[in-house]
C-alpha cells in the first residue's frame, strides 16, 4: 500500500466515523429519550460523541488536504468538499454551543441538517470520483 492509498484509507475511516456517528447519535438520543433517560445522561452521550467526532473531523480534513498535495484532486472538487466541510463544522459548533439553551426539537433539526450536509460531502466525492 503506497502513501496515497494509506491517506485514502485513513480519510475514509475518519469520514465514516464522523457521518456514521451522526446517524448513530441520532438514533441513540431517540432511544434514550424513549427509555426515560435524564437530560444529563443524554448530554453525556452527546459530549462523548462530540470528542470523538471533532477528532475524526480533524483527521478527515488533515488527510484530505494532504491528499490534495499527493494525489492532486481537481480544484472544483476540493472547493466543493471543503466548502461543505466548513458548513458542517460551523453548524456542528453552533449546535454544540447552543444545545443547552434550545429545545430538543430544534436540536434535532440542527443535527439533521448537519447529517444532510455530511452526506452531501460523500455525494460530492462519489460524483467526482465515482
Amino acid at each position: 500500500m503506497d502513501l496515497a492509498d494509506t491517506l485514502k484509507w485513513i480519510h475514509l475511516i475518519a469520514a465514516a466515523v464522523w457521518t456514521g456517528g451522526l446517524i448513530t447519535l441520532a438514533f441513540l438520543v431517540l432511544a434514550l429519550r424513549r427509555a426515560g433517560a435524564e437530560r444529563g445522561q443524554i448530554q453525556a452521550s452527546a459530549r462523548a460523541f462530540g470528542r470523538l467526532s471533532w477528532a475524526a473531523l480533524a483527521i478527515a480534513v488533515g488527510t484530505g488536504v494532504w491528499q490534495m498535495e499527493v494525489i492532486g484532486y481537481p480544484y472544483s472538487v476540493v472547493t466543493l468538499k471543503l466548502s461543505l466541510v466548513v458548513i458542517a463544522a460551523v453548524l456542528a459548533l453552533v449546535h454544540q454551543l447552543t444545545s443547552r439553551s434550545i429545545s430538543p426539537a430544534l436540536r434535532g433539526i440542527g443535527q439533521a441538517v448537519i447529517l444532510v450536509v455530511s452526506i452531501l460531502i460523500f455525494g460530492a466525492a462519489v460524483a467526482a470520483f465515482g
